[in-house]
């Protein structure tokens, strides 16, 4: 079927409005947002329903049409961008965006796969529950983007991953055909749990249109600190005794060096680093309680207490308002984006055991400044569970060009590290094209062909996302 033919019979299904073939129109859907993939499409598809999807599926499936999903086009790793051909449609689910259901009884929520994050977490916040997911891109992420990549977030240590907070799935094959499991059930053990081959699979199995989300009570208090420490060993042992007192309220423990703390005071308004003096690491703990704000606020302190006694906290400032603890996650979440006013950067995101983190930052220390004496490592994240979100900004007043030439050197010393360490070559940004065609040094060679079975039996004339994650053949 020739170009023409195709979209007629796009347009027929979603209205030429919702068939985007002008080059401005399509724009922003085709770049990554760090500027490291751009594509081109034959048209941006913006179905308006499940069965519009299913029709569209359907027509790429006849056609060989290859089908790139695409939500809020916040991902890191090039999974919802097509290649250069321009032979794919891009799926957009930006008109998926109803609440289908909300239960404050079986706390679930059922959402339809364009509903942007941060809607999802203030609507349930309005019935006092809580959804844990949070990231900083949830004001544009969508929750069917952040499914396909299994995202993580400051809320993992606690509540879990992506696929640890979705009970149900509703979703389009290639095909065409709908698999409803929009299941409510906290127990259902009736054969394959098969939302999980959906979730972290970047699309390229199927599309994701809704899904049923956990909820859990609304905290009746929060505390938030800023902690000063000399090291990540202190860092670690101060997590320890965190956990320890605190158990799973200790809702957040996140790790920020010296220099990120810099860089982000400087580059993002607002940002200002809590401490009278600075210190080599800082961390950014949170406790969660069912109780009240007092009694968050009177653990916090007994952890911190501790840490000033053992030498594992050299400072401390507790939040003594929500500003002031919008003010600390600010310190925290802008971490990424002060980094762009200082150029080049080569980003990573690993997971090593927790407590291997203070030897396997030492390890890529070395490693990176043997490659690069002057580098600035910008290596900060989610300490509590493993998940490293390791950054080397350039030196002051190199060439940007000149050092992101040395990610090629640089990416796979970090990632050897952190396979040697026990971790992963991504923790929540997914593999997309970035890492594809590392997937062969991570995963075994039975696990990589059963990736590549269930490929191919899912998507047979392979339309999904071709060349995200696996390679068919």
């Amino acid at each position: 079927m020739n170009r023409e033919a195709l979209l007629q019979r796009l347009i027929a299904i979603c209205g030429s409005a919702n068939v985007l073939v002008d080059d401005a129109d399509t724009a922003p859907y085709l770049k990554e947002r760090r500027g490291r993939w751009t594509g081109k499409t034959m048209a941006v598809v913006r179905p308006g329903t499940t069965a519009e999807v299913s029709q569209i599926l359907k027509l790429a499936s006849e056609t060989g049409t290859p089908v790139v999903p695409q939500g809020g086009n916040t991902g890191l790793v090039g999974g919802q961008i097509p290649d250069s051909s321009g032979r794919a449609i891009v799926l957009s689910t930006s008109r998926l965006n109803r609440i289908r259901d909300l239960d404050t009884a079986g706390d679930t929520i059922t959402v339809e796969a364009g509903v942007v994050l941060q809607t999802i977490r203030e609507t349930v916040d309005r019935h006092d529950r809580l959804f844990p997911l949070s990231l900083a891109a949830q004001g544009t992420s969508q929750i069917g983007g952040n499914l396909s990549s299994n995202a993580g977030g400051t809320g993992a240590l606690t509540y879990g991953v992506a696929r640890d907070l979705c009970l149900g799935l509703e979703v389009v094959l290639p095909t065409g055909e709908i698999l409803d499991d929009l299941n409510r059930l906290k127990k259902d053990n009736t054969g394959y749990n098969l939302r999980n081959l959906f979730i972290g699979a970047e699309g390229t199995l199927g599309v994701i249109t809704a899904a049923v989300l956990k909820l859990f009570p609304k905290p009746a208090g929060v505390a938030t600190a800023v902690a000063g420490t000399s090291s990540p060993e202190k860092a670690h042992e101060l997590f320890r005794r965190a956990r320890q007192a605190a158990g799973p309220t200790l809702s957040a423990f996140e790790l920020m060096p010296r220099i990120g703390v810099e860089f982000t005071t400087l580059h993002i308004a607002g940002a200002r680093d809590p401490l009278a003096h600075p210190h080599p690491w800082y961390v950014l703990l949170e406790i969660s309680s069912g109780r009240s704000e007092a009694d968050a606020r009177t653990l916090l302190e007994t952890v911190l207490g501790d840490g000033l006694q053992t030498g594992t906290v050299e400072d401390a400032a507790i939040a003594d308002s929500g500003q002031q603890r919008n003010d600390f996650w600010r310190l925290r979440e802008g971490m990424s984006e002060s980094q762009i006013p200082e150029g080049g950067s080569i980003k990573h995101d690993i997971s090593v055991p927790v407590d291997r983190i203070p030897a396997f930052m030492a390890d890529a220390e070395k490693a990176v400044l043997a490659i690069t004496p002057e580098a600035r490592i910008v290596a900060f994240g989610h300490l509590g569970d493993g998940n490293l979100h390791y950054n080397i900004s350039q030196p002051a007043g190199a060439g940007k060009q000149t050092f992101l030439s040395l990610a090629d050197r640089i990416t796979p010393a970090i990632h050897d590290l952190a396979r040697r360490f026990g971790g992963s070559i991504s923790a929540e940004h997914g593999v997309g094209q970035m890492k594809r065609d590392e997937l062969a040094a991570t995963k075994s060679p039975v696990a990589l062909e059963l990736m590549r079975r269930i490929k191919r039996a899912l998507d047979p004339v392979g339309i999904m996302n071709p060349g995200k994650v696996i390679l068919s053949d």
